[in-house]
């Protein structure tokens, strides 16, 4: 398909084994809305408003960093977007693809767009913590949030190509997903405002590499500039900090506004964690807490009943990386679509 654009659905594209066109769309949409079942509303809801007269969808951020937010997003811009992944990743019309993400949020919305442009024949189903459990098909390209991955690591021998994103990898499965012998993995780098990911990397590399029309730089704060003119007309600005490796790669080291100040050290929760990953086997987080002498502390926070913590896990940490105090608490803060929040999980 030469130039797609938002009113095109690719003429190879299929949903659960039916070729379906724009107004075979509009009807299953009407459909799932009226008769559907809970998963499925959302996703007739989404391709009405996609095949509307207006060139633009209104989404809601994930609230994860701050307070979600919604934002207007160009439906030629999800369109160029879909087709960078293509190129990244080498999917060509007619490999299978599973959806398995809701279509509430972007990533899942991006997966049905992929599909409807490249001519991917879509397998559709429930979003669920384990996606491929009595699935038999195989599949040339799957995304999927780390809890997932996790999930399904028996069955992703099925998958040539998985994404992950959504929240960060963490050692474990990491080292899981680097058994893998046939599934190449990646992990994603984005945001609901540069369409889901603009850069990936394989698992087990460092570096993330920028998806094709996408160039970076950072600013006085070190924190990464995102140029993509055929996905967002104005430069993004982040607060990610960053090392750019190339023009086209960087290393991400944690968010500016996570950093934590203490006695005048600051101090990156994400490298610390990054240090402490595979040494606990719950989810924790490093977060400050308010301190009288060095106006920040840091500690650790644990999912969980209380445990006597080997204070060993600690050696591998600078002095001022070490938690100041450990908290344990019934279950950390998550936003409505399962990424952890750092702010307000002791309060």
């Amino acid at each position: 398909m030469i130039n797609p654009t938002y009113e095109n659905v690719h003429n190879h594209f299929k949903l659960n084994g039916f070729h379906l066109n724009r107004e075979d769309l509009c009807r299953v949409a009407y459909s799932f809305i009226k008769e559907g079942e809970d998963f499925e509303k959302p996703v007739g809801d989404f391709l009405l408003d996609w095949f509307d007269s207006k060139s633009y969808i209104e989404m809601q951020t994930s609230g994860s960093t701050g307070t979600p937010k919604n934002i207007r997003v160009e439906k030629q811009a999800m369109v160029n977007s879909a087709l960078a992944t293509g190129d990244f990743f080498d999917l060509k019309s007619g490999d299978k693809a599973l959806q398995c993400l809701p279509v509430k949020y972007v990533a899942g919305k991006m997966m049905l767009i992929r599909a409807m442009i490249l001519g991917l024949d879509l397998e559709f189903v429930a979003p669920s913590s384990h996606p491929m459990m009595n699935n038999e098909y195989d599949y040339d390209f799957v995304a999927m949030v780390p809890l997932q991955a996790q999930n399904s690591l028996k069955e992703l021998n099925k998958v040539k190509k998985l994404i992950v994103g959504g929240a960060k990898i963490n050692k474990s499965l990491e080292n899981d997903l680097l058994e893998l012998k046939t599934t190449q993995v990646y992990e994603t780098y984005g945001m609901t405002e540069t369409i889901t990911h603009i850069a990936a990397k394989r698992v087990g590399e460092k570096a993330f590499t920028v998806l094709p029309d996408v160039t970076i730089s950072y600013d006085d704060r070190n924190c990464l500039v995102i140029h993509a003119p055929k996905i967002n007309d104005d430069v993004i600005l982040t607060n990610d900090l960053v090392e750019l490796v190339n023009e086209n790669q960087f290393l991400f080291l944690g968010r500016i506004d996570n950093v934590i100040n203490s006695g005048g050290v600051k101090i990156m929760p994400e490298q610390v964690e990054h240090k402490l990953d595979g040494k606990i086997d719950r989810r924790f987080l490093i977060a400050p807490k308010e301190d009288t002498d060095l106006g920040e502390k840091v500690v650790l926070i644990i999912e969980g009943e209380f445990y006597d913590v080997d204070k060993t896990i600690f050696d591998t940490l600078d002095k001022y990386e070490r938690p100041k105090e450990i908290i344990f608490i019934s279950k950390l803060k998550e936003t409505e679509n399962g990424k952890v929040m750092r702010k307000g999980n002791f309060v």
